[in-house]
């Protein structure tokens, strides 16, 4: 019996990492941030110490950024906002209610 081959996986020094956090950055588009994006948080993630993740931290910044600025957000975070947005709509149709009574009699007086 033959097993498949798999392709080889090569360790990435920490400055190869930085240069392709770096290389990401500078390429990315509207049409590839989010996976530019999990790209570069899974390399930041193999970073072993707080020092070599500070060298990419400004990078990591600004990929984030632009994925707010370019309104791109994941499924699950735009499913939890609709589903937020409902339950103001449903809580405001229910105060609109309350208030269609008019005026409490002790306002009268004030």
């Amino acid at each position: 019996m033959k097993l498949p081959m798999l392709p080889m996986l090569t360790m990435l020094s920490v400055d190869d990492k930085v240069a392709e956090i770096k290389r990401l950055y500078y390429k990315t588009t509207k049409a590839t941030i989010q996976e530019d994006l999990t790209k570069a948080l899974d390399l930041l993630k193999s970073m072993a110490s707080e020092e070599e993740r500070e060298r990419v931290a400004v990078f990591m910044d600004g990929l984030s950024q632009m994925r707010s600025d370019w309104g791109i957000r994941r499924k699950k975070e735009e499913g939890r906002r609709r589903k937020e947005r409902r339950r103001q709509k449903a809580e405001g149709t229910k105060k609109a209610e309350g208030r269609s009574r008019g005026p409490r009699t002790t306002d009268r007086f004030l």
